[in-house]
């Protein structure tokens, strides 16, 4: 039972990173239906944060906390600056998208190893989470770690702050009604462009506090976000497109997967395994775990 709930926990933990780098996915794909490489680089962005933060402020804990709202500002920034630069010039056309923002990519990357170096590079634990939150004592105990959950707490925080913003704020409204009819939305006054930047800002603004989070699990490089922006993706897909609480499930639900089947096999057989189970759920719900719901699709 020790064991059962300590991969359990390890599953959420991955699943909790999943979810921060899927949630500006949820945005920027699910609900613009832009396919943006680059959103790996914006992690990436937002983990040299904190690389860049520690040395000037010296102490680990508080450049960390202070490198949160600075890399989800650096982040942002850099998501308003491609979409007004490019994005906006290829709404309703996905694939060109894709094309261009990996090329974004692949540039931003080679700017990033001329900056700090091909090698990567590890940053430095705060003393508050380097250890074990132990529930279970004796001779098999059961010990949490406390940067992972600090990882599920930025998680959870960030998913609420997300679900107020659109169901609660001016702003969500607005972006709802633009998903849902941009030229109706046009009609009604709405400033459509100002409403894609301020959601291009929210979604790469979250990529960068998921870079910050990966700071804790290991290190940093030039080619960080692209190793996890498929699963971001898959997380996305299999959630249902623009679906925040399916991403939340979907999330979890593959983190405790890869979990639970790593420890009895091996990483390699674990992936696979994923990716198989993905593949037959889409074969038997290919809109995912939730879909949204209107009159034409009733």
């Amino acid at each position: 039972m020790t064991v059962l709930i300590s991969q359990s926990f390890t599953g959420i933990s991955i699943g909790a990173v999943l979810l921060l780098i899927a949630l500006g996915l949820s945005l920027t794909f699910g609900q613009m239906g832009v396919i943006n490489m680059a959103h790996g680089e914006f992690i990436m962005a937002g983990a040299y944060t904190v690389y860049l933060l520690q040395g000037p402020i010296g102490s680990a804990g508080v450049s960390l906390l202070v490198a949160l709202p600075v890399a989800f500002l650096v982040a942002g920034a850099m998501g308003v600056l491609l979409e007004w630069l490019l994005i906006r010039r290829l709404y309703a056309r996905p694939l060109d998208t894709l094309l261009v923002t990996w090329g974004v990519s692949l540039m931003l990357q080679q700017l990033a190893r001329d900056l700090f170096g091909a090698p990567n590079v590890q940053t430095r634990t705060p003393e508050w989470l380097s250890g074990h939150l132990t529930l279970v004592g004796g001779a098999d105990p059961l010990t949490l770690a406390h940067r992972r959950l600090f990882i599920l707490a930025l998680a959870v925080a960030a998913v609420v702050a997300l679900t107020v913003t659109l169901r609660r704020s001016p702003l969500g409204r607005r972006i709802r009604a633009v998903v849902q009819h941009r030229e109706l939305a046009e009609a009604s006054g709405i400033a459509t462009a100002r409403v894609d930047r301020l959601t291009f800002f929210l979604g790469s603004g979250l990529a960068g506090l998921a870079g910050v989070a990966l700071t804790l699990v290991g290190p940093i490089g030039p080619t960080m976000g692209t190793n996890v922006i498929i699963d971001a993706f898959l997380v996305v897909v299999v959630g249902g497109i623009g679906q925040l609480r399916g991403a939340v499930i979907a999330a979890f639900g593959l983190g405790v997967l890869q979990s639970v089947v790593e420890y009895q096999t091996t990483v390699s057989i674990a992936r696979v395994t994923v990716l198989v189970a993905i593949v037959v759920f889409l074969q038997w719900r290919p809109q995912g775990v939730y879909t949204l719901r209107t009159r034409s699709l009733a």
